[in-house]
């Protein structure tokens, strides 16, 4: 298994925001997290990476306790994440942002990741654009830039997190190909995402959440034709 979390808790003084989570994710698995707004999703990608501490609970990756371990050092163990809203170093081009994010994430010599970031941009279909400014790029390639970073560091387990927001659905459906060869490639991936059926076209197994607890997981379809899913996350009745 290469993500275990157990009983992993966070709080903040009376509100409790991560509440008892357990979860696995095995090599090469693609897994989704779907739940309504303020359900503890990001949080526990924040507890995942090490940005923030659990109050209590462990998280192990590929058997190792990292429950206590530095953020930096989580990201050069294996674990890396995209974020909401992309922040590349706008000044710098494409390929420089991969750059910067190859060599201090694996803690390498540029000349040691070069070729490692043509593949990235070739796979996320930032070739053409490797020598444009980042920050004059459209948002389906700031999309596709903050998921090539987070690949530059050379990551076990990739985290997604509402990468397809903002997006058409032409866009959409063009970052889900992407994802999918991410994957196909034998990336492990945990995605977050309000869009469903972005994530249902990618992952194998769904879980959600609801108020900082696991309250549903499974084969996708069959997770969201639960009527507590449905009344819980898609407002309908049971």
């Amino acid at each position: 298994m290469l993500l275990r979390i157990d009983r992993l808790r966070k709080s903040y003084g009376s509100l409790l925001v991560t509440d008892d989570i357990s979860l696995s994710v095995a090599e090469g698995e693609a897994l989704g997290i779907i739940g309504p707004n303020g359900a503890g999703k990001t949080t526990l990608f924040s507890l995942i990476t090490g940005a923030v501490a659990p109050s209590s609970g462990t998280i192990h990756l590929a058997g190792e306790d990292i429950t206590r371990t530095s953020a930096e050092r989580r990201c050069r163990t294996g674990i890396c994440r995209s974020h909401q809203v992309p922040h590349p170093f706008e000044r710098l081009t494409v390929a420089e942002n991969l750059l910067v994010a190859a060599c201090f994430g694996q803690g390498k010599r540029e000349v040691e990741v070069v070729d490692q970031v043509g593949e990235i941009l070739e796979q996320t279909g930032l070739s053409a654009k490797a020598n444009r400014i980042s920050g004059a790029l459209p948002l389906l390639d700031r999309k596709r830039l903050e998921m090539a970073r987070a690949l530059a560091t050379n990551p076990r387990l990739l985290l997604l997190d509402e990468i397809a927001g903002g997006l058409t659905q032409g866009e959409c459906d063009e970052l889900v190909e992407t994802i999918r060869g991410v994957h196909q490639g034998g990336r492990t991936i945990v995605w977050i995402e309000h869009i469903v059926h972005a994530l249902v076209a990618v992952v194998g197994r769904l879980i959600v959440l609801n108020f900082g607890r696991l309250i549903a997981e499974g084969e996708p379809r069959a997770v969201l034709a639960s009527p507590q899913v449905r009344e819980i996350y898609m407002g309908s009745p049971v």
